[in-house]
């Protein structure tokens, strides 16, 4: 039985989310299908990440097991040629036993924002768009606060299948911001070991609110440490989000890592 890990790219904004669901179009099924064609058996998908429907992706992975005869560096040529929104970069043989959502050692998320000007129609589905400037400043302030290990109860979606622990690690969380002539271009990047649901979407709307002058930076430890969902900022659009890398090991995760941020702020 031979077991093979994909990366892949979509664009959410045509897709009911990543998990498979009867009478409607999601990343996992239609990659399942292609798949199918390609390898001449069933194949059933196993994701590192769940992602919403709108939520994009540069390097989501996924596993699958079969007894198929194509090598595996030429499943993403053949795939693709029956592929849209979807885009396989890579497939690589994997060990036995291995799985894309367990042996996954951590995740970094990309969050765009742009802020200020006109709303850009184009963008839409890609950009979470404020009429308003954002303080970028303060916003990387209490961006800080969430470095370490902590419990992010306050930052995962009230209603949502409530976990085994919600304590996670970040281990690191940067802002870049790009003035462009009527607009700033915000990036807002987040690794960490593991997310709790919409956990990424409330720190983007929480630092948000930061950036609106609606909370201060200093409000941060006391919504951790109330590990209450009301404390917490507005949860971000889907729109905005990308998954950008997963980690299977715990050097790739550190070579990506640099300086202060390659050590755990508890």
């Amino acid at each position: 039985m031979r077991n093979v890990l994909i990366t892949i790219g979509y664009d959410g904004s045509g897709f009911h989310g990543w998990q498979y669901q009867p009478g409607v179009r999601t990343v996992q099924g239609v990659l399942e299908d292609a798949l199918r064609q390609v390898c001449g058996e069933e194949i059933r998908l196993h994701g590192t990440s769940r992602t919403d429907a709108g939520v994009h992706a540069f390097g989501q992975t996924a596993s699958f097991t079969g007894d198929f005869g194509i090598p595996a560096e030429r499943i993403p040529v053949a795939a693709n040629n029956l592929l849209d929104d979807i885009f396989i970069a890579d497939a690589t043989e994997k060990p036995e036993g291995f799985h894309a959502r367990y042996d996954a050692v951590g995740k970094t998320y990309l969050y765009r924002v742009r802020a200020g000007g006109m709303p850009d129609i184009f963008l839409r589905n890609y950009r979470y768009q404020l009429n308003e400037r954002l303080n970028t400043h303060k916003m990387e302030e209490a961006a800080a606060y969430f470095v370490g290990t902590h419990d992010f109860a306050a930052f995962r979606s009230a209603g949502s299948i409530v976990p085994e622990t919600t304590v996670r690690t970040v281990y690191d969380i940067t802002l870049a911001s790009r003035p462009e002539t009527s607009a700033a271009e915000i990036e807002l990047r987040v690794t960490g070991s593991g997310f709790l649901y919409n956990m990424v979407r409330i720190i983007t709307g929480t630092l948000v609110e930061v950036g609106l002058g609606k909370k201060e930076p200093e409000d941060m430890p006391g919504i951790l440490d109330s590990c209450e969902r009301s404390k917490a900022g507005h949860t971000a659009p889907p729109s905005g989000l990308w998954l950008e890398k997963v980690y299977f090991s715990e050097k790739a995760l550190k070579d990506t890592l640099t300086g202060e941020s390659q050590g755990v702020k508890n």
